[in-house]
């Protein structure tokens, strides 16, 4: 077996694993269990889900896309990639039994020092051209080292003021904000520039590169708003909202001219897969624009429905939805593999019933009413076909000659 089946295998069981994690979870609301804590369940399956299954597979498609071939055969991708993987099992089985303790932040400060050795690789390996999709793939990598100071904080954070002072919530923020909204989306809409050749309008991307990069900055002022009272951190989110908003209207722009022809080399399964992800993407932004109206902003993060649906639309909709797409674009997955096209369908189909069931179990909440008969039932029930629909996946990547 190759080193890259070997590779995507790997990322797609961290990914089944993290599934199989919250499943877990959604079992335990139902069906108490004595032996497993929910919280330590909830860090293995956030942690799990971020650094095994997203952080992994960009780290794949980077190498893949990239870097030029006779450096991306070097020994050091391979290592670097294994001892990773080797930090991400040690989570998998730190955080259920402990919970943020000794071993899990061992593990995962192992990750970080590991994800500073590939950002120098890939700083010096990346080919020297100034396209557009390589710009926006190192701007990934310095907003991901960015948002690692908010990790080095929660130290000195918890040692000083404690776990509920406002410092070491707006730490975890601060690490969580910029990884998702700055390293993850980024890097993925440079792997999904990258399938379009790089001809695109240079002033459009100019355009759109500075207003994401601006809006990323400063939509941080939302989650600090939570801790910190002050109505100009409102104003300071409101226009990073609206920046964000210009920014993908430049994004479609710059790709309109290219789309009809992009659309007609894909196969249907590839097309479904990049419509629930651009579908997603502009969900995303309008949620985000609704937080301009504040008792909406308010309620964003004291209902849990609202806050666990947005974070599944950012990983599961958007983030695994273009990086699915890449991958069945490229050939890496079988797209004429019965067995993937039945796991991508069960996936598609758990995620979009299980967010439709979040939002308006929160919009319920909202509104005050009577919750839906049967949620959590229904939530358990269609979380099953998210993780059926990945054992499929990888069985039918396992087939793959």
């Amino acid at each position: 077996m190759n080193s890259q089946k070997a590779w995507i295998i790997c990322c797609f069981f961290n990914f089944l694993i993290a599934c199989f994690f919250g499943l877990l979870m959604r079992f335990m609301y139902l069906f108490p269990l004595d032996f497993l804590n929910y919280s330590f369940l909830l860090h293995a399956h956030s942690h799990v889900a971020m650094l095994g299954w997203v952080y992994m597979i960009v780290y794949v498609l980077i190498v893949l896309f990239f870097i030029p071939k006779e450096k991306s055969q070097k020994p050091i991708y391979n290592r670097l990639f294994w001892l990773t993987e080797f930090s991400v099992v040690g989570m998998m089985i730190a955080f259920p039994i402990q919970g943020y303790a000794l071993f899990s932040i061992v593990f995962s400060t192992l990750h970080i020092l590991l994800s500073y050795v590939f950002c120098r690789l890939v700083w010096k390996d990346c080919s020297k051209d100034k396209s557009p999709s390589q710009r926006l793939l190192l701007t990934s990598i310095l907003f991901m080292i960015l948002s690692t100071c908010g990790v080095w904080c929660l130290g000195p954070a918890v040692s000083t003021l404690g776990k509920q002072s406002a410092f070491y919530q707006i730490a975890i923020q601060f690490f969580l904000h910029f990884q998702f909204n700055g390293w993850f989306i980024l890097a993925i809409l440079a792997l999904f520039l990258k399938q379009f050749q790089d001809e695109i309008d240079a002033l459009k991307f100019k355009k759109f590169y500075f207003l994401i990069i601006i809006s990323v900055l400063l939509t941080f002022a939302f989650p600090v708003r939570w801790f910190i009272e002050n109505d100009v951190l409102s104003y300071i989110n409101i226009f990073g909202v609206l920046l964000q908003l210009g920014a993908f209207i430049y994004f479609y722009k710059m790709l309109k001219p290219q789309i009809n022809h992009f659309k007609s080399t894909l196969d249907k399964t590839t097309k479904i897969v990049y419509g629930l992800a651009l579908f997603s993407l502009f969900l995303k932004v309008g949620i985000q624009l609704l937080t301009i109206f504040s008792n909406l902003a308010e309620v964003s993060h004291q209902i849990r429905n609202f806050v666990i649906g947005f974070i599944h639309l950012t990983t599961l909709g958007i983030i695994t939805g273009f990086l699915l797409g890449i991958m069945l674009q490229n050939k890496i997955l079988s797209v004429n593999s019965f067995l993937l096209k039945i796991g991508v369908k069960c996936f598609i189909l758990g995620y979009i019933s299980t967010e439709v069931l979040l939002f308006l179990q929160g919009g319920l909440i909202f509104l005050g009413e009577e919750s839906i008969p049967v949620y959590f039932q229904s939530v358990l029930i269609f979380s099953i076909f998210l993780v059926l629909g990945l054992i499929l996946i990888m069985a039918s990547i396992i087939n793959k000659k």
